[in-house]
């Protein structure tokens, strides 16, 4: 009789457990800004950090523009400013919600276009640190500097109004579906026989992305006139550029964890270390190689060195960074030499071969380096991470290049004389297209 009471008052709790379950609402994984005081903290590295990446942009135009001939340059800044323009339209369209809102494995949906429902009061949306609306913009920062770099590959070859439509169309199809893959619950968090990727900061979304984008540009435009390859033409603008990239990517890999912590210290820490360390190892080999230093192979090789340190910046240690750094120097400067001597491809400004080659490089360090909490190869002994980071690395070239090329393809048989002639390659862009050169000597 006891045991039969008991069982019946256990039953009776339950149903009243279940009950309160039902009526009262589960709490909330969101709040308001303000309820965490760390939520002051991280709103504010991440809007320093929004600003950091945007300076990389313009950055890009003077460090681009210096390592051209001086009949480029106002073109060169033209297109930089037509991609801050192009990819914050798309992006505050419908880029940002294709990227980050539920969809499938290679794309989301429309729920966040116009920036619906994208709060900047409310913490807890896309992720645990800041407003959805604050999210937005530093991934905004992002879409930019990828646009720009892009630009690099097919300088002084393609018209302007093709370059517009080409990036409206590929900030749609190539961008925002690679965010969604990488960074949005895509196909890179669902690879088969149990495969996981990292990518902290953009080495595929951001640079092997933008390389292979600018590869089948280059290889649709085909090679400039031998008489037109003089550069570059202002190695003092090339530096300031450099250093507004490198100043820049402090934001970028810094900001990477959306919280100000410890995260954002080591990304910091082990961006400056990369970059030294490669510069040094692009130095040695380049006087190995041709006898001499030149301040073009000092620049190529820090940021080599930031390429390659992106995708794994949260998850690796200083003295990793050492060896990530002295291994991407190498990397990018034979990447250099094969794409120039070897490929036959005129890539303008060693777009693939620093940010390309750089960047599978770091997916690949990143899978071999990681933390044993993220499961890299050395510290783990786990092969998962390092075989899904080569299967990041394919599909992002397959990608991006195939759909890359078949847009410019498509705009080329739409839009007459996409490719600008020899004649007016000569006279340079600065002339023909925006009747503006940068300098009256």
């Amino acid at each position: 009789m006891q045991l039969r009471s008991k069982v019946m008052s256990a039953l009776i709790i339950a149903v009243a457990v279940v009950a309160l379950m039902t009526i009262i609402p589960g709490v909330s994984a969101e709040h308001a800004v303000g309820d965490d005081p760390a939520d002051f903290a991280n709103i504010g590295w991440i809007l320093v950090c929004s600003m950091l990446v945007f300076i990389m942009t313009p950055g890009v135009a003077l460090f681009y523009g210096g390592m051209l001939r001086k009949q480029s340059m106002s073109s060169i800044i033209a297109q930089t400013l037509l991609a801050m323009g192009v990819m914050t339209a798309s992006w505050v369209l419908v880029g940002y919600s294709l990227a980050f809102s539920d969809g499938n494995v290679i794309v989301g949906g429309f729920d966040n276009i116009f920036l619906r429902g994208v709060s900047a009061t409310i913490i807890g949306g896309t992720n645990d640190y800041v407003p959805d609306m604050e999210f937005m913009l530093f991934q905004m920062m992002f879409a930019l500097i990828t646009a720009g770099i892009v630009l690099g590959a097919c300088a002084e070859r393609i018209k302007y109004t093709s370059i517009v439509w080409f990036l409206a169309g590929w900030s749609i199809i190539v961008y925002a579906p690679m965010a969604h893959m990488v960074w949005g619950g895509g196909l890179m968090e669902s690879l088969p026989f149990d495969l996981t990727t990292l990518d902290f900061a953009g080495g595929t979304v951001v640079h092997i992305c933008a390389a292979t984008t600018g590869l089948a540009l280059a290889i649709y435009a085909g090679k400039r006139s031998s008489s037109n390859l003089q550069r570059p033409h202002s190695i003092p603008m090339a530096f300031i550029g450099c250093f507004l990239l490198w100043f820049g990517w402090f934001g970028f890999n810094g900001g990477s964890g959306l919280a100000a912590d410890a995260t954002a210290i080591n990304a910091i820490v082990v961006s400056q270390i990369a970059a030294v360390f490669a510069m040094i190892s692009w130095s040695i080999v380049q006087y190995i190689h041709v006898g001499r230093v030149g301040v073009l192979g000092l620049i190529a090789g820090a940021i080599a060195g930031l390429v390659a340190i992106t995708p794994g910046a949260g998850y690796v240690t200083a003295s990793d960074a050492i060896i990530i750094g002295l291994v991407g120097g190498v990397v990018c400067y034979f990447g250099v030499i094969v794409m120039r001597k070897k490929s036959g491809i005129d890539d303008a400004l060693d777009v693939m071969g620093v940010h390309g080659f750089g960047g599978m490089w770091g997916a690949i360090a990143t899978g071999l380096f990681a933390s044993s909490e993220f499961g890299g190869l050395i510290y783990s002994g786990d092969w998962h991470l390092v075989v899904g980071q080569l299967f990041a690395i394919v599909i992002t070239v397959v990608f991006c290049f195939v759909l890359s090329y078949a847009l410019i393809w498509v705009i080329g048989h739409v839009i007459k004389d996409t490719r600008i002639s020899e004649k007016e390659e000569a006279m340079g862009q600065d002339i023909v297209e925006h009747g503006e050169p940068a300098y009256f000597m």
